[in-house]
């Protein structure tokens, strides 16, 4: 394995590591202060650490070669990773809000001291891992500091409230923080949600505009035109293309591979990892349309 991949792997390590001691610090500490708050944020964080662990431990099975069983390699074992954990997520968020609601009627006293030290180690621990991760050049890495900063976010908002509490005795700001939470973190996990469902069901990577894409093919000299245009996303890095190209009767075969080599500069400029083509002639038909290959 390179160092990159080693750099990567320690990377996502030390940011599970940390996530993982801190998520268990974080539930005795909620239990301790009565705070549905840093309850609301230790269930995130145990989210987080399925999502670390999923990262980690996909990070490396997605350097794994394809075989006969996997073909197209193992990229889209972190997309499973990635369904698994914000489901858990949002389940988790809303059990928490269905706590934290009635909490508005009776607010409960909490023990502020005890939110202001914990909310400021969750700052630094936090900090500190999005920090290592945001070291990394993947979007796996992106991806988890962006995470990271936002947990950071969440105890800064955690730690004021928490002085405000100290300063004016008004219990009902920790469950209104619990639900700002909650509700901040539906939203990013129902978003992320999508775009994982979106890889499954094979939507057409974002940046690639297949019309456009078209077009371009559709002016190339003996292009007469394109069909069975496909392409998807194995987990939202490295996408796939097929189509079928039909060309003029009497194309030369440097006239095809110039074709196939515009088609590939076309391509470059995004992470396609898996380019088929398939080159007909008029007249030829094509095999999979109903009236079948003419031979």
């Amino acid at each position: 394995m390179s160092d990159h991949h080693h750099s990567s792997d320690d990377n996502l390590k030390t940011a599970f590591l940390l996530n993982l001691v801190f998520t268990i610090i974080e539930v005795i500490g909620g239990v301790y202060t009565n705070s549905i708050a840093i309850l609301s944020d230790a269930l995130h964080d145990g989210g987080d650490c399925l999502s670390l662990g999923a990262s980690w431990y996909f990070q490396k099975k997605s350097k794994e070669e394809a075989n006969p069983r996997f073909t197209y390699g193992y990229e889209r074992f972190s997309v499973l990773g990635a369904l698994i954990t914000g489901t858990v997520l949002l389940v988790g968020m809303v059990v928490i809000l269905f706590r934290a609601v009635p909490r508005l009627m009776n607010p409960e006293p909490v023990h502020t001291n005890g939110m202001i030290a914990l909310a400021v180690l969750g700052v630094v621990v936090n900090g500190f891992a999005a920090w290592r991760a945001s070291r990394g050049s993947s979007m796996n890495e992106a991806v988890v500091s962006w995470h990271l900063l936002e947990d950071v976010l969440g105890w800064i908002a955690v730690l004021l409230g928490a002085i405000a509490m100290q300063i004016w005795d008004i219990p009902i700001i920790d469950p209104l923080l619990s639900i700002g939470i909650s509700i901040f973190i539906l939203v990013n996990v129902a978003r992320n949600l999508w775009r994982v469902a979106k890889v499954f069901l094979q939507h057409s990577p974002e940046e690639f505009e297949v019309e456009v894409f078209q077009k371009e093919i559709g002016q190339f000299e003996g292009v007469s035109s394109l069909h069975h245009l496909h392409c998807w996303s194995l987990d939202g890095e490295s996408h796939v293309l097929t189509l079928h190209l039909l060309m003029e009767a009497d194309v030369s075969r440097e006239g095809i591979l110039r074709v196939k080599r515009r088609v590939k500069e076309l391509l470059s400029e995004y992470p396609f990892k898996h380019i088929a083509m398939e080159f007909e002639l008029e007249g030829e038909g094509c095999c999979l349309s109903e009236s079948g290959c003419k031979t």
